[in-house]
């Protein structure tokens, strides 16, 4: 069995201001799918989503205890391979948008590939160079994708 231990930490890209982390879970692509791309799931171990649809173009929110609710869309959906979400969460600034601002928010992207023994899971988050700090943004992120990541693992897991 795979876990957050064994998987390596997420790394910055300044020259693309991206932020990328890929980890193995010893869960099925399904049920991976699942904890990435249907709101009930991922709110059991990221931010709480509540979507206005589902596939590319639904539009919602992710809120997350003690920092608010982030306006979020699905950029791209290609069950059970990718799904992208562009986001509002610029963590140097004070207040969350009410809207989503394709001009300053990112986009995270998970991208699934079955290997032996469960599902490599990729996720990519880039557009950093459009928030208000950069850098400080860059940072904030990869701690946070390292922690949300981890929680997923062992959530999906746990329930193999």
């Amino acid at each position: 069995m795979v876990n957050e231990i064994s998987n390596p930490a997420s790394v910055v890209d300044e020259a693309t201001f991206s932020v990328r982390r890929t980890i193995r879970i010893a869960a099925s692509i399904d049920k991976v799918w699942r904890a990435v791309a249907e709101p009930e799931h991922v709110s059991r171990w990221f931010g709480h989503v509540s979507l206005d649809g589902s596939g590319a173009g639904a539009t919602g929110t992710m809120t997350f205890p003690d920092y608010g609710a982030i306006p979020l869309r699905v950029e791209a959906f290609d069950e059970p391979n990718l799904i992208a979400y562009r986001w509002g969460n610029d963590d140097a600034q004070e207040e969350r948008p009410d809207v989503l601002d394709p001009e300053t928010s990112t986009v995270f992207t998970f991208t699934l590939e079955p290997v032996d023994g469960g599902t490599q899971l990729t996720v990519v988050e880039s557009g950093f160079e459009r928030t208000s700090a950069p850098l400080e943004n860059l940072e904030s992120h990869r701690t946070g994708w390292n922690e949300e990541l981890d929680k997923l693992v062992a959530l999906v897991e746990g329930e193999a």
